[in-house]
């Protein structure tokens, strides 16, 4: 299986581990298999002795309990020990090493993936599918092999004591291959539904935590319920499915299971009466048969608990084969030094193949230190543009230069990192003040910290907080207002201190006290910065070296804001509007 195979590329590394795991298991549950041949020894050659005395019995007895002492007492236990923690240690590090290969998949997945994609069903694959995969080295890859090993060790004793009587011991074997042929490739199907169901559940959950605030303003409690309901109903239906299928698989392997020790007992019983048969080797035969057929069973259940770890696999593996639209070229260069140029030469661009464009021949050049305002009705695709320079999406006709250099010659990381960007909804995340600021520069000294949120505007605020610099912000930075979660993430660009710098709707949301103070501190970075803005406030751009007004894809107007409002054009008769709009309120 191509899951299986790929898998086994992660195991490789720990193989002498895995091996020494084995061998360690080997002993640990061969040490039981003792135990009916002691059993044979007491019954046929100690009490069924017929040459020695009582005492001498007695002294025999104490010698062998003696010695079966210390091997269970003294040497069995730090066997169970090194084992269970080999096992459970070469398990977790593989699993450590498969998540930080999927957090680096999830890094550089593009934005269209996350717009299709719920993060619930990210995450389940990346905590429970992959916790689910570790059943494959510590069944699959260990315990398999023991119990394989245990049930052979026990034949091949049963062998030497009676082989006919072995043989009727082992007769149903084949029932359980044709069995597990039969049951256990829908098992697989059935677990992967369920596992994707379970996906789904967290996936609308994790949404509508996040989207509590709009449930209760529209007291949508009822609604979300009967919402929450369905999805948790399919996951139901797909949990029944498999267990009634997984119930029917373990009913007939019990059944087997069970008949095998009859068979025996039947057949010992016979073999006492015409053959002699020691009652001994009959109490040995009966320790083997639960010996045997116990591995058996965890060997049954085991194929349960592979099948749902190969399921869990191919949803891993379907979930790294996710391509990724931005990638470097083959010669892509690291970029260093930034003048500062960007120039759209002919530019379209379209989401999605079956979508019309949403960029029509876009060709626009900013010169180094020159801020560039774009502006126009919502829809018009003035993100969209500014989207493309960071390639968060790539082109889809012509191209965009950097000083002169096509930035799909560049790798990737290395020309964000050139760019800093402030958005409408900055997000922050659940850690300090301070160590959101750091972002813009993870090594940067604490009066760094401070210098960049004083040039922010956000030090004051920052200060009067419980715990200053520390205070933890909450998820998606709830603790504070709007407009000092601005303050932050621009603090952070300062820190970064880009060449680039990229500002969407940074002031739209905001208080007109929170704007002013964000509105100096925006004007201060983008001093002699490339600068890109995108406003819906044509007020807060008429500083701006050039605007450029975009209206269904296409450059429709473009000047400074004097230029543009002696034009009497889109620009003016917007602008008009707003200042209406302004008086009126």
């Amino acid at each position: 299986m191509d899951s299986i195979r790929r898998y086994i590329k992660y195991v490789v590394p720990y193989k002498w581990k895995i091996l020494l795991t084995i061998f360690i298991g080997i002993i640990k549950f061969g040490i039981p298999l003792l135990i009916p041949l002691i059993v044979k020894y007491v019954i046929d050659n100690i009490i069924g002795s017929e040459t020695m005395s009582s005492n001498e019995k007695l002294t025999e007895l104490a010698w062998l309990m003696g010695v079966a002492g210390f091997v269970f007492v003294v040497l069995r236990p730090p066997v169970e020990y090194y084992r269970q923690y080999l096992a459970q240690w070469t398990g977790n590090k593989i699993l450590y090493d498969i998540r930080e290969r999927l957090f680096d998949h999830i890094q550089r997945l593009s934005m269209q993936f996350y717009a299709r994609t719920k993060t619930g069903e990210i995450i389940s694959r990346v905590v429970h599918d992959v916790e689910q995969t570790k059943n494959f080295v510590m069944t699959g890859l260990m315990n398999v092999w023991l119990d394989m090993v245990t049930i052979l060790i026990a034949i091949g004793i049963m062998l030497y004591l009676d082989v006919w009587l072995t043989i009727v011991a082992i007769a149903l074997f084949p029932l359980y291959g044709i069995s597990v042929k039969i049951f256990y490739g829908k098992l697989r199907e059935l677990t992967r539904k369920r596992s994707q169901a379970l996906a789904q559940v967290q996936g609308h959950l994790h949404e509508r935590v996040q989207g509590i605030p709009v449930t209760r303003s529209f007291a949508l409690e009822e609604y979300e319920q009967g919402q929450f309901d369905k999805q948790n109903k399919n996951f139901l239906d797909r949990a029944i499915d498999h267990t009634a299928w997984n119930a029917k698989t373990f009913s007939v392997m019990n059944t087997i299971t069970d008949l095998a020790p009859l068979l025996v007992i039947g057949f010992a019983g016979y073999f006492a009466i015409t053959s002699g048969l020691t009652v001994g080797t009959i109490a040995a035969f009966v320790g083997y048969m639960d010996l045997v057929y116990n591995p058996l069973r965890r060997l049954i259940s085991s194929s349960t608990v592979l099948v749902q770890s190969i399921a869990s696999m191919d949803r891993v593996f379907e979930f790294i084969d996710e391509k990724y639209d931005i990638k470097d070229s083959p010669n892509a260069q690291n970029l260093e030094e930034v003048e500062g140029e960007i120039e759209f030469d002919h530019v379209s661009f379209r989401y999605d193949e079956e979508e019309e464009l949403v960029l029509q021949d876009i060709s626009l050049k900013a010169k180094k230190g020159e801020t560039i305002a774009l502006v126009g009705m919502s829809g018009g695709g003035k993100s969209t543009i500014i989207s493309l320079i960071p390639r968060f999406y790539d082109v889809t006709s012509g191209q965009i230069l950097l000083d002169g250099t096509d930035i799909r010659d560049v790798k990737v990381r290395s020309l964000r990192d050139k760019i800093g960007m402030v958005l409408q909804d900055n997000i922050l995340f659940s850690e300090s003040i301070a160590a959101n600021i750091r972002m813009g520069n993870p090594d940067a000294t604490d009066e760094e910290v401070i210098e960049a949120a004083k040039a922010a505007n956000a030090h004051k605020f920052i200060s009067e907080l419980s715990n200053g610099y520390d205070t933890l912000v909450g998820e998606r930075g709830v603790k504070l207002s709007g407009g000092q979660k601005q303050r932050v993430a621009i603090a952070r660009i300062f820190l970064k201190n880009p060449p680039l710098l990229i500002l969407d709707e940074a002031t739209s949301a905001l208080d007109l006290e929170s704007e002013s103070l964000i509105q100096g501190a925006l004007e201060k970075l983008a001093s002699d910065r490339t600068t890109f803005i995108v406003a819906h406030r044509l007020s807060t751009i008429t500083h701006a070296d050039r605007i450029i007004l975009i209206e269904n894809g296409l450059i429709k107007e473009e000047g400074n804001h004097q230029k543009l409002m002696q034009k009497r054009g889109s620009y003016y008769n917007l602008y008009q509007i707003q200042e209406l709009d302004k008086q009126n309120n």
